[in-house]
């Protein structure tokens, strides 16, 4: 049996407490490396949420499409390029009740004024290219009518035409008339009906509202197949104000 002395005994102690040392703080070191790794993958992983208005418009795009362009479902309207101040006042009228849309209002429904501004200003300043029109299937006497009603009116009846108040062009007039071409259809006749029964309002005195009395069925009809049916310029912009000689006054021209 071998003989183990006290000196090599300490010794041999001694070595096996410096290599425990010596573990433990390897294990220290790698221990501290990935928790620095982690650390750094964690930071990676977690994002500064992008507050942009262009990433709160979300909201508004996922009905509206991609800037504000329209989708393909015939009804939803474009909101790309239209007067800064039209749509600040459509978007108040949603807040405040004077038109109904139960999305639009709970949308909007907390917001000041000013959000509303920004919201405005950010689709009016966008202008992606409009689609062709999409076919319209009317007879020819029944768009003649409606072009007659949109360039000319009806004054037997002090009805009067669509450019005297949206611009000649009928592309809108700055800066809150909104053009009427590039919209569907479906949209034109319904939006005639809302203001026809109440359901939309604008600010007194409502201009659309007693245009919209003194029209017939047929007159509504007319004029939203010719408007639906026309195309639209690459660079379709609304005119600058150049006169407040209208046929009849209206509310909310300043936004």
């Amino acid at each position: 049996m071998r003989t183990v002395s006290p000196s090599a005994l300490g010794q041999s102690l001694g070595s096996g407490r410096s290599q425990g040392l010596a573990s433990r703080r390897i294990w220290a070191l790698l221990l501290w490396i990935g928790l620095g790794l982690a650390s750094t993958d964690l930071s990676a992983q977690v994002r500064t949420p992008d507050d942009s208005l262009a990433a709160r418009v979300q909201a508004c795009t996922g009905c509206h499409g991609p800037q504000g362009r329209a989708t393909p479902d015939g009804y939803l309207p474009r909101i790309a390029g239209k007067p800064a101040g039209y749509l600040f006042n459509q978007l108040r009228h949603f807040r405040d009740g004077r038109r109904n849309a139960a999305s639009m209002t709970w949308m909007v429904d907390l917001l000041p004024d000013a959000y509303l501004r920004e919201i405005a200003g950010h689709f009016a300043q966008q202008h992606p290219p409009y689609p062709p029109p999409m076919p319209v299937a009317v007879g020819r006497d029944v768009l003649e009518r409606g072009l007659a009603l949109a360039r000319v009116g009806d004054p037997s009846r002090k009805l009067p035409s669509c450019i005297s108040c949206h611009g000649q062009d009928l592309l809108g007039v700055q800066p809150a008339i909104p053009g009427l071409l590039g919209l569907p259809r479906d949209y034109l006749n319904a939006q005639f009906g809302a203001w026809r029964n109440g359901t939309r309002r604008a600010q007194a005195p409502d201009c659309m509202a007693e245009v919209t009395r003194r029209m017939a069925p047929d007159d509504v009809a007319a004029v939203t197949a010719w408007l639906a049916s026309q195309p639209v310029p690459t660079d379709a912009r609304a005119q600058v104000l150049v006169s407040q000689n209208r046929p009849l006054e209206f509310g909310g021209l300043e936004p």
